[in-house]
């Protein structure tokens, strides 16, 4: 089962400016555990919106938005993807995420659980995806 776990951006993510020293030890500490228990699949921090863009789709077109985008609540500041066998194993690693933006700011992450090929009915679809991940391994 894979999870990803969601830091939810804030006005001081948004600022660009880089995490402290603190923070990165403490995520650096808590990525190298889950490195260590072969169930980390992905981590990064994400630039802020002011150097990204959203492409909106609307009666067959696509209208590029560039950012900044105001409502901070709506955006990701970064992502840690993780590989176990259970929803309550990834609550438990979820549980000890650090908190994103030092211990006495406030923040907020989101887990979804992301889906699998064996989620889905079969169908030649299906089958175009099982062949594209084969070509990356």
């Amino acid at each position: 089962m894979r999870f990803m776990i969601i830091v939810k951006a804030t006005a001081v993510s948004e600022a660009g400016g880089p995490p402290d020293d603190a923070l990165m030890a403490a995520m650096g500490a808590y990525h190298e555990e889950l490195a260590k228990a072969g169930v980390l699949l992905d981590a990064t921090g994400l630039q802020p919106s002011s150097k990204g863009w959203r492409i909106h789709y609307s009666a067959g077109k696509r209208t590029v938005i560039d950012g900044p985008f105001a409502e901070t609540k709506e955006l990701i500041a970064g992502y840690t993807l993780i590989q176990v066998r259970s929803r309550e194993e990834a609550m438990e690693w979820a549980r000890r995420f650090p908190a994103p933006f030092g211990e006495q700011a406030e923040g907020e992450i989101e887990v979804r659980q992301l889906y699998e090929r064996e989620d889905f009915e079969p169908s030649p679809e299906l089958e175009r995806f099982r062949k594209l991940d084969a070509t990356k391994h």
